[in-house]
């Protein structure tokens, strides 16, 4: 008589690496957190509306104006700023290709990595997270103040913020309906972006990762 046993079945692959959906997961929020506050801009016909534009009165009139548009079309500055700097960038590659390292490292060395990952190994010598925190700091300093990038994004900035100061400045916000409430959803800051204090969106590090830290 034949006897059927069943054997207990061990499936051998693990999903344990979470680095992979923790970039998807990273890349995901960026997506949307970007379609989210683009959702909210202005028309772009509204904003270089010729007929809107006239000089300012004084230099407190400027600066009201400034302040009532910034608030008004404060995603489509965000991103002619944001534009400003991406020309800056993709102008000087090698700017580009040292912040991009930068960022990188940061995110794959630090930000990503998980406490049961074996350390890091440069040259022989492991580095605890501790000293990988470090070096990437002393990365950090060295790549902004000590290359072309701090120079390229400065110049970038002080483009993007004169453009924006121009035309808030000339441009008359009479016509606004500054009286409406903000959209939800507009542009969080960069630092809830990756806490997680930004609101809907939530935060693009996954807090596995910055538990991890801790």
């Amino acid at each position: 008589m034949a006897v059927n046993s069943s054997l207990p079945i061990t499936n051998t692959q693990s999903d344990d690496n979470p680095q992979p959906s923790a970039v998807r997961a990273f890349l995901s929020n960026i997506s949307e957190t970007v379609r989210s506050g683009l959702s909210n801009r202005r028309p772009w016909q509204e904003l270089l509306d010729r007929s809107a534009f006239s000089k300012p009165e004084s230099v407190s009139d400027a600066t009201v104006r400034i302040r009532k548009n910034y608030n008004y079309f404060r995603i489509n500055y965000l991103t002619v700023i944001t534009a400003v700097l991406a020309v800056s960038l993709l102008t000087n590659p090698l700017s580009l290709i040292l912040l991009a390292g930068l960022l990188a490292a940061w995110l794959f060395l630090y930000l990503f990595r998980q406490s049961s990952d074996p350390p890091v190994t440069l040259f022989g010598r492991q580095f605890s997270d501790r000293e990988t925190f470090f070096l990437l700091i002393v990365s950090t300093i060295i790549v902004i103040f000590l290359t072309s990038v701090g120079s390229v994004l400065v110049t970038a900035l002080m483009v993007g913020v004169a453009m924006v100061s121009v035309h808030g400045a000339f441009r008359a916000p009479e016509d606004l309906f500054l009286d409406d409430p903000e959209p939800q959803g507009g542009v969080p800051s960069l630092l809830s972006l990756f806490t997680g204090g930004g609101g809907d969106g939530g935060s693009l590090i996954p807090q596995t990762s910055v538990a991890a830290r801790t």
